[in-house]
């Protein structure tokens, strides 16, 4: 824990008393969206301290033109940025004369900053005393409205205190941004309107390169006391901004409100001729509906959601606060309206890491949303990375791949490989096996198989292509090996034998021989379809077998290990409980070679294939391998402490699962990687309600079956979700004495608990 200013709540983060110095971390924490677009919490106000503007729109990005210092054969050409969009939460306040800026004024009281994650709006309050000597009190509300996803509202209250005010409030459109993360400085946006029309105004642009077109619009409107004024403003109009200037006399004690109504109309869903139409008729349509009634509508839309998606804890407001915050940041990051987008590792809370996928998604978030969403959000997912599959053809022959060989990309907004990291870009290819898991874990929730026959086999073809070209034969192991890659552990680069790459490749080409043998028994015409397009062989089939059959895996009979990769043992095998606390996190404290050098572990990398394949495993070999590694592993990937505690808990170790839970719960919320000012760890929150379904839920899928086995931590007095199995309901309590499940749907459903099968009826609570 790096910072501890988050008041506990259940439903609420809050921030209490001003602090120049946390202003850009809780500019994400506080971060708002709707799954179209999002933006870090900054002031509507102006502010001249440290700050970080954000704000996004899903899909829209930026090719920015690779920047390194030796240019390899195969690099990308680019690094997709998801770029700052105009600005339309902006308002300048004026209060005699004097600009409002916390960062300049005399004195800021009882600052006080709320997300509501119950009802979906972020909210601030504050009194300040300016340089004038003027006293205000300020309450703003805003929100990204689900149900009407190009439209966000702001209600911005101005109160004098101690006397009456000359106040001027200039709500406008600024698309004169930058973004905090480029790599040449390149213009990313070329304007090619600024209009008002009475109370409307519009910037109309485009991004350079990509050629996305977005209308940025407003409407504005300022009341006292409720009552609306129809007073005369003034237009300040540049090439790239628009504001209108509203000037009021208020007397002291009475509050001045200025609505402001904006969002975006993007060509992605509408002809881009039509996009000021488009805007103008939602603008209205918000105004005519109100801030009231908008919120009215956003409260029903997250209770909608969180009837489906919460997880309640009772004993322990700080993990419930975890939990809460973590579910709530993916679903106004995606909610799976459109299948051409995807999970961003920032979400819209920030520009690190660029792309908008990365195998995050079908490791971490394709369990959470299958089991809290309807099954096509899930499906949608996967289509996604069908609809990629041509360009990840190309990207693996861009690498000297063949005959159809797909590498999917690590990170990607169109399907191109758009990282610029060698060691990654190149070597950290277990992402394919990710993408193929994902098929098989669908399908396996589900029970939806059609999405194979119809395309997914296709991508599996592509995957096993590629991993039968990558292996290569050692006549000196008399086995297959893989060589020069980087595991989840990207503390190794450049590595033989990766266990988890070798154990993902194997499973592969199985999985992908199993499928084939599948189709051509029970899908015979979709069978010939695919077999026509991808020009299978029985001779590639064969070397499949062969490879999977022979692949290599360096192991230890000293400790009783799969190892790592080939030379895990040569390293000095110091455990992470004899290294100075001054020299972490080793990622901002060490050189590169040295953390290359080290035997310390970004992230599961061994157990993560233990945790995806644990069927195949014993218990005494999980314990041997969990007991080996985690004592190596510096948790510095957020991807790491969910698998750790899922782990942990299937170990029975209560208080090490624990404190891997509320580690990944608030990995945010208590800044443990020292980064949470450059936005959320968003795909890893998937982690943090796998950690409780999987881990202390115990659930897994068993022969068609959900199957549980519970436990709950000390600190706790009792938790429970809900999990959609395949069109039904089933709601899972857990207390320190028994476990309740109950079913809603219209027939029972079997179950295993502890192993043993449970049959709960309908309207009917079974206590196990």
């Amino acid at each position: 824990m790096n910072q501890d200013y988050i008041v506990p709540n259940n439903w609420s983060i809050i921030e209490e008393g001003f602090d120049a110095d946390r202003v850009k971390s809780s500019e994400s924490i506080f971060s708002i969206g709707n799954g179209a677009m999002g933006q870090r919490a900054n002031f509507e106000e102006q502010y001249s301290g440290k700050t970080f503007q954000g704000s996004y729109v899903a899909g829209v990005y930026y090719p920015d033109k690779t920047k390194v210092g030796w240019w390899k054969n195969g690099y990308p050409e680019y690094f997709a940025k998801v770029i700052n969009a105009p600005n339309w939460i902006g308002i300048n306040v004026t209060v005699n004369g004097e600009i409002l800026d916390l960062a300049t004024c005399k004195e800021v009281r009882n600052f006080r900053r709320e997300l509501n994650m119950q009802e979906g709006w972020l909210s601030r309050s504050f009194e300040v005393i300016l340089k004038n000597a003027t006293e205000i009190k300020v309450e703003a509300k805003r929100f990204l409205s689900l149900e009407r996803d190009e439209i966000g509202a702001i209600a911005y209250n101005v109160t004098p205190l101690n006397t009456d005010a000359l106040i001027v409030f200039e709500p406008y459109l600024d698309a004169g941004i930058t973004n905090e993360d480029s790599n040449w400085d390149d213009k990313f946006w070329n304007i090619l309107s600024v209009d008002s029309e009475n109370d409307q105004a519009f910037i109309v642009s485009h991004t350079m390169k990509t050629n996305f077109h977005v209308c940025t619009a407003m409407q504005t409107q300022v009341s006292i006391n409720g009552k609306i004024l129809n007073e005369n403003k003034t237009i300040n109009k540049t090439d790239n901004f628009i504001g209108f200037k509203y000037t009021s006399k208020v007397h002291k004690d009475d509050t001045i409100t200025l609505t402001k109504f904006g969002g975006y109309t993007v060509d992605r869903y509408h002809d881009k001729n039509d996009l000021i139409v488009i805007a103008k008729n939602t603008l209205a349509k918000a105004a005519e509906i109100g801030f009231e009634g908008l919120l009215t509508e956003q409260k029903e839309a997250w209770a909608k959601i969180w009837n489906m998606s919460d997880i309640t804890i009772d004993g322990d407001v700080r993990a419930q606060q975890g939990i809460r915050f973590n579910i709530m940041q993916l679903n106004q990051t995606y909610i799976g309206k459109d299948a051409r987008l995807n999970i961003g590792p920032k979400g819209f809370t920030g520009e690190k890491y660029g792309g908008s996928t990365y195998w995050d998604t079908e490791a971490y978030c394709i369990p959470f949303y299958m089991a809290t969403k309807d099954q096509k959000v899930a499906r949608n997912l996967l289509e996604y990375r069908y609809n990629h599959l041509e360009k990840a053809i190309e990207n693996a022959e861009k690498l000297g791949f063949k005959n159809g060989a797909a590498l999917y990309p690590m990170v990607t907004m169109n399907g191109e490989e758009c990282h610029n990291e060698w060691e990654i870009t190149f070597e950290e290819i277990h992402r394919n096996g990710a993408i193929a898991f994902a098929i098989f874990n669908y399908h396996r929730f589900t029970g939806d198989y059609s999405y194979i026959p119809e395309k997914g086999l296709e991508v599996l073809i592509a995957i096993a292509r590629f991993w039968q070209q990558r292996a290569t034969f050692s006549t000196h192991r008399n086995k297959y090996v893989i060589l020069g890659v980087t595991g989840p552990n990207e503390y190794e680069n450049n590595v033989n034998n990766n266990f988890y790459t070798n154990y993902m490749a194997q499973w592969c080409l199985n999985y992908t021989l199993q499928t084939i043998t599948k189709m051509k028994e029970e899908y015979p015409s979709d069978w010939v379809r695919v077999l026509e397009k991808t020009k299978l062989s029985e001779s590639e089939m064969t070397a499949w077998k062969e490879v999977a059959s022979n692949m290599f895996y360096p192991y230890s009979e000293k400790y009783q290990v799969y190892l790592q990769q080939d030379g895990f043992l040569d390293k000095e095998l110091i455990t992470v409980a004899d290294l100075p606390k001054s020299e972490r996190p080793i990622n901002q404290k060490w050189s590169w070679d040295r953390i290359l050098r080290s035997p310390y572990i970004k992230q599961a990398d061994t157990l993560q294939g233990f945790y995806f394949f644990e069927d195949q495993f014993s218990m005494e070999e999980l314990e041997r391998h969990f007991d080996f590694y985690e004592p190596f592993t510096v948790h510095e990937s957020s991807l790491s402490p969910c698998v750790h505690s899922i782990q942990a808990a299937k170990l029975g170790r209560m208080d090490q699962a624990y404190q891997f839970y509320l580690r990944t719960s608030r990995l945010d919320l208590d800044d443990y990687n020292h980064e949470v000012e450059e936005g959320l760890h968003i795909t890893s929150m998937a982690g943090t309600w796998m950690s409780i379904v999987e881990g202390f839920g115990g659930m897994r899928v068993v022969d068609n079956k959900l199957s549980f086995e519970p436990k709950i931590p000390e600190q706790w007095k009792a938790y429970s979700f809900k999990i959609n199995f395949r069109n039904q309901i089933l709601k899972i309590s857990v207390n320190k004495n028994e476990a309740q499940f109950e079913v809603e749907g219209n027939h029972p459903m079997t179950i295993l608990v502890d192993g043993k099968e449970v049959i709960i009826n309908v309207e009917q609570v079974v206590k196990v």
